[in-house]
């Protein structure tokens, strides 16, 4: 089979795991390198050059004109909806969901001094790091994490937040592993999801890791009931437990300040990642839209 990715350090990595993977069905794999808009814009801020579906959408087109026949995916960067053509038919095993701190002097976040500059291309590492640390210089950062460590070796900044699972998967270090409970992750990080067409998705599916399946489709279907528009920083993290599927929800304001966040559990995790989402907005997500959009 066809599989195709970015062609960044990192996608090649994925692409090896993917690649392993499928090898348990018995399929021989050809990797095909793609370029995405985010691979080609790396100046722009990502809310300009089209959110979230920035590093998926090339990679979908070419398995809907059937130039690949998998695709492999960090999940975080998969929008909520994707094309009725396709399934996302198995996830991998979860790495580590934290985000992480390197700094160019090995500080942690709390001792950053004053002023210090941090950058990060995620609205949601932005406002829980602000939240956190007020007197920091968050700025926008654009690049993969090699290309953004050189940027703060080289003096942009002081320090960048990258995900935990990027790092390791790279064989790179971090200054700091941020706490969960400090800095929730975004929807599916640190997870790998194999897109496929609808037609392959049984065969696809057989190597499914459940867990992460539930956990991260919880987490995405709170994405969607808050809306694929929603402009409000927003974390999420789903799990296991005791044959259920339990869901923690945040939403933030834009300099994290305010803050709404609950857990819910249930057996089927469209339905307790809907719950959360519906119960976000009534418990005052609603109304934080309203002061941001002002």
């Amino acid at each position: 089979m066809r599989l195709g990715g970015r062609s960044s350090a990192l996608s090649m990595v994925q692409a090896a795991l993917a690649t392993e993977a499928l090898a348990a069905l018995e399929i021989e794999v050809e990797f095909v390198p793609i370029r995405t808009e985010g691979d080609r814009d790396r100046t722009s801020s990502l809310r300009v050059i089209g959110g979230q579906g920035v590093f998926v959408r090339a990679v979908e087109e070419a398995l809907i004109d059937r130039e690949i026949d998998v695709a492999v995916h960090s999940a975080k960067d998969v929008p909520p909806v994707i094309a009725v053509e396709t399934s996302l038919a198995a996830y991998l095993p979860r790495g580590d969901v934290r985000d992480a701190l390197v700094s160019r002097d090995g500080a942690g976040l709390g001792e950053l001094p004053a002023g210090a500059r941090v950058g990060t291309g995620s609205r949601r590492r932005a406002a829980q790091a602000q939240y956190l640390n007020p007197e920091l210089d968050i700025a926008d950062i654009r690049g993969n994490v090699d290309t953004r460590i050189e940027k703060m070796l080289q003096g942009e900044y002081d320090a960048i937040i990258v995900a935990a699972a990027g790092l390791e998967r790279l064989g790179r270090a971090a200054s700091e592993l941020l706490p969960i409970d400090l800095v929730m992750p975004s929807p599916g990080q640190g997870a790998l999801v194999l897109q496929c067409r609808v037609e392959d998705a049984a065969m696809i599916g057989e190597i499914d890791h459940r867990p992460t399946s539930l956990s991260v489709t919880a987490e995405r279907a709170m994405l969607r009931g808050l809306g694929a528009g929603c402009s409000l920083p927003l974390a999420a993290l789903g799990g296991v437990r005791g044959g259920e599927v339990v869901l923690a929800g945040r939403l933030l304001s834009g300099d994290g300040s305010r803050r709404i966040e609950l857990q819910r559990s249930g057996d089927d995790p469209e339905a307790v990642g809907a719950e959360v989402a519906e119960t976000l907005m009534e418990r005052g997500g609603g109304e934080l839209l309203e002061r941001e959009s002002e």
